[in-house]
């Protein structure tokens, strides 16, 4: 039986990988889709080619024999786009880990490589499949050489195979005499002009007739339709030179060892490595190696017992820097309930070869071992790990002034990813790479190691970005005060809440009643595709917006359609009402803990503009814009003999903008202390001061606080039911009045585009990657995310500096009052009532003083005896 061999066409695929994958990146920020979708496509293709060789051809960027033949030709391809150029050397990475050859020469293209391998291999008595995107190929079918031609949908792979046979039934035409009908046609991605006039059909025909330009030249009087012979006659020399260009040299001048191809095992330690670090976890599976060997696992120890446990412990607290890990005792726990597993020891890591596994045991209980953590931690000079946040709930630190949390500091260097382990932190800090299949005592000592390595590197890099202080005095220290407000929770009146949620359900039946009466059938009111149907075919509503899966009834849409009829009215208001009762009168009922309190969880390394975040459950996403949706913060509501204290900072954001811009006459109407958006709807529209009416100064608003979100003309004219010329003029009469602001926006972008980042006044950084894509809507993205980020971004350090503060002072003063929410520029706290007055007194210093601004930091203060009494 022949040998077998695969020749794969690299840009080609790369490219249709590219386009045909989501975009994907890897903890590094580097683009990976056209990797990956490289790779499943070669691995499918050896899976079912099973060849002995294999051989990649990429094309040199430079000037091919073929193009230089013709230097007066103006015909240019297009720039590969910089998220598929950075993958190219990549790839061609991993193809050398995999062992995989890699043939490229300069002034050849890939196709005059596979053509000339093609011929070569064939005439060796070999089969041959040449992979490849471009139907160019087709010219090199033959009864042993297969053109297989892949397509990405879905993130899945189809292949068209082409033998000899297959082109002519497909084409008409033979595989030499395709180069002849793409000579007519034309190939404005290879860069083929063809004939003007003439399609791949006419040149089908054609070339099925006369077999070659040249003949159809000869009788060039005879070709049908008219247009073609008029087109062939006035450019033929547009059709030699395509030609020319469109034939794949089978003969080139280049050295090729065919035992180089030669396939081994391509899924080396090597190639694991690099799988590892671009995070093609999918694709590990098929490696049937171990994680590469760490030195550092040669001084890993598992220690049990008192007596040696507590020698270590008595070592760290001694040692200048400790990092250290908590691993959980699963091995008894159902896997559903693994989360809430209790301790199973600690990792402790001091040196390089002092790295510690502390096991619990009958005789040294996980109790013991956590509380002589907690005395490590207060003694050491500093004191590592990662995710302390979620790690005090089995310990206490003691000293929260030595403390550092690796993660908190890799999400500031990159906050673009939400989502770090310490195995991110060890593979991109440390070169280390970690088995995922590890035991649970080799992991934490692998974390406790990273903690104690990392810890330097990552000050380093915080110091050289500027962020050193940003995260010793406003991340750090917010881990604290996240911990002590998510234990202190909030409390909830569950009965309240069941009944909420009762009168719901009872307006619920009664809309769903009325619609099904107005509708004239009993459907399914949550689907898109049902709903679509009663609305603009059986009602016959215009506006109707027709996709693949149905016609559209997102908000946009039925908002639209609202105002003129009733029916799509309570629709929306269905909606609603089924969104309060099952996100938060049932969804909020299961949070309720045993201590009649909610617990929620306040995150730090979720977003990308360093706003908090909550989870478990979020209630930073309670409605306040309805009025129902309002009625749900009476069920929040303090504890017996406490009253809620609520303070909302003013239009903080605006502030920010007028502090970061500069803008006078912003500045000044805020020291003025006069209302904002009624001057501003005084500038803007011309209008005396004491004139201005309601829908102005709503309309100003608007403005205001869209131009902080970067909003576009079409955005604006969508809030206000305007037309978009309006909208624009709104927009250039507001930068007409606060000048300085236009300044800071195009600078903000020009620098973000200079830079790759834009800064908070507290040296917060947010890349800005989407102002290099390819695309325009992400770029149009990127200059909104460059012009609101400073703003956003400053806005919520101002508010951490705020918690803090508030949470030290409560503390400091030995109060019953405590913090128990924040919700965007909001504080509540649950102040005992003897401590009332103090407790308003710490919110206005806290939360006024936390930046030094051009203009004051003012804030809205209110009491209650539940959270929507005090707001």
């Amino acid at each position: 039986m022949a040998e077998k061999i695969v020749l794969i066409d690299g840009h080609s695929i790369l490219n249709r990988a590219f386009f045909g994958i989501p975009d994907l990146t890897n903890s590094e920020g580097l683009h990976t889709n056209a990797i990956y979708g490289f790779l499943n496509i070669m691995l499918k293709i050896l899976d079912e080619e099973k060849p002995e060789y294999l051989t990649v051809a990429f094309d040199v960027h430079a000037p091919t024999f073929r193009h230089e033949m013709y230097a007066d030709y103006k015909g240019t391809r297009k720039p590969m786009v910089e998220e598929l150029r950075q993958q190219v050397p990549v790839m061609k990475e991993v193809l050398q880990a995999m062992g995989i050859r890699i043939i490229e020469k300069a002034g050849l293209e890939a196709d005059d490589l596979l053509g000339t391998l093609s011929r070569r291999c064939e005439e060796a008595g070999m089969e041959v499949s040449v992979i490849s995107g471009d139907r160019d190929l087709l010219q090199l079918a033959t009864d042993h050489v297969k053109i297989r031609i892949p397509k990405t949908k879905r993130g899945g792979t189809e292949i068209e195979d082409y033998y000899a046979a297959d082109v002519q039934e497909k084409y008409g035409v033979t595989p030499s005499e395709f180069i002849d009908m793409k000579a007519l046609m034309g190939d404005a991605s290879d860069n083929i002009p063809g004939v003007p006039s003439i399609g791949e059909k006419t040149a089908s025909k054609i070339i099925a007739a006369y077999h070659s330009i040249e003949n159809a030249y000869e009788h060039a009087d005879e070709l049908k339709p008219p247009r073609a012979s008029k087109a062939l006659k006035e450019h033929w020399d547009m059709a030699v030179m395509s030609k020319t260009l469109a034939t794949i040299c089978v003969d080139a001048d280049i050295e090729y060892d065919i035992s180089q191809a030669k396939i081994e095992n391509i899924f080396t330690q090597e190639a694991y490595t690099l799988f590892q670090r671009l995070q093609f976890k999918n694709l590990l599976g098929k490696f049937d190696v171990t994680g590469p060997a760490n030195a550092v696992e040669d001084h890993f120890r598992i220690i049990r017992g008192r007596e040696p446990a507590e020698e270590i412990f008595d070592r760290a607290s001694r040692a200048g820097e400790v990092g250290a890990a908590i691993f959980k005792d699963t091995e008894n726990v159902l896997p559903l309930f693994a989360s809430q597993a209790q301790a199973g020891g600690v990792a402790l890591c001091f040196g390089e070869e002092e790295i510690f596994c502390i096991c619990a045991e009958e005789d040294l209980t996980a109790e013991e071992i956590l509380e002589k953590l907690g005395e490590t931690a207060a003694r050491a000079g500093s004191f590592s790990m990662f995710r302390l946040k979620e790690a005090m709930s089995f310990f206490t630190p003691g000293n929260r002034e030595n403390c550092f949390d690796g993660i908190i500091a890799a999400y500031l260097l990159n906050p673009l990813k939400s989502d770090y382990t310490f195995e991110d932190v060890a593979r991109e800090q440390l070169s280390l790479l970690v088995e995922d299949k590890a035991e649970d005592q080799v992991k934490a000592c692998y974390e406790a190691y990273t903690a104690w390595k990392a810890r330097p590197l990552l000050l380093e890099k915080l110091q050289e970005t500027g962020m050193l202080r940003l995260f010793e005095e406003i991340e750090m220290p917010l881990v604290f005060a996240l911990f002590d407000m998510e234990q202190n929770g909030v409390k909830v009146e569950a009965a309240e809440l069941k009944e909420y949620g009762d009168r719901l359900a009872v307006q619920i039946e009664k809309l769903e009643k009325e619609i099904y009466e107005e509708s004239g059938e009993v459907f399914n009111i949550n689907s898109p595709k049902q709903l679509g149907v009663i609305l603009f075919e059986k009602m016959g509503l215009k506006g109707g917006k027709k996709t693949k899966t149905g016609y559209s009834t997102a908000a946009d849409v039925l908002e639209k359609l609202a105002p003129e009829h009733p029916f799509v009215a309570k629709i929306l208001e269905y909606r609603q009402l089924a969104k309060l009762k099952s996100t938060y009168a049932d969804g909020l009922a299961a949070f309720i803990g045993e201590d009649g309190r909610i617990h929620g969880k306040f995150n730090q390394t979720i977003t990308a503009t360093g706003r908090i975040s909550s989870t478990e459950p979020n209630l930073q996403n309670i409605p306040v814009r309805m009025e129902l949706g309002r009625l749900i913060r009476k069920v929040f509501v303090p504890e017996d003999g406490y009253v809620f204290v609520d303070a909302d900072y003013s239009q903080i954001e605006l502030r920010v903008l007028a502090h970061c811009s500069g803008d006078r006459q912003l500045i000044e109407a805020y020291q003025e202390e006069k209302d904002i958006h009624r001057i501003t709807a005084s500038q803007v529209f011309h209008t005396p001061f004491d004139q201005v009416t309601d829908l102005q100064r709503r309309n100003a608003k608007a403005v205001n606080f869209g131009i902080v979100y970067g909003i576009s003309s079409f955005g604006l004219s969508q809030d206000l039911s305007i037309t978009r010329k309006e909208a624009s003029q709104y927009i250039e009469q507001y930068f007409k009045t606060y000048p300085g602001i236009k300044v800071f926006l195009d600078n903000a972008v020009a620098q973000a585009k200079e830079m790759g980042y834009v800064t908070t006044l507290f040296g917060r950084r947010r890349p800005v990657p989407e102002l290099s894509s390819s695309n325009f809507a992400q770029r149009s993205f990127g200059e909104r995310v460059a012009m609101n980020s400073p703003i956003q971004g400053t806005a919520a350090d101002i508010m951490k500096i705020a918690m803090i503060g508030v949470e030290r002072r409560l503390k400091e003063n030995h109060m019953r009052s405590r913090l128990v929410l924040q919700v965007h520029d909001e504080l509540l706290v649950e102040a005992h009532e003897t401590e009332i007055e103090e407790v308003k007194k710490i919110l206005k210093d806290e939360m006024e003083h936390a930046a030094s601004l051009e203009v004051p930091l003012e804030v809205d203060m209110h009491t209650g005896m539940s959270w929507y009494e005090a707001k």
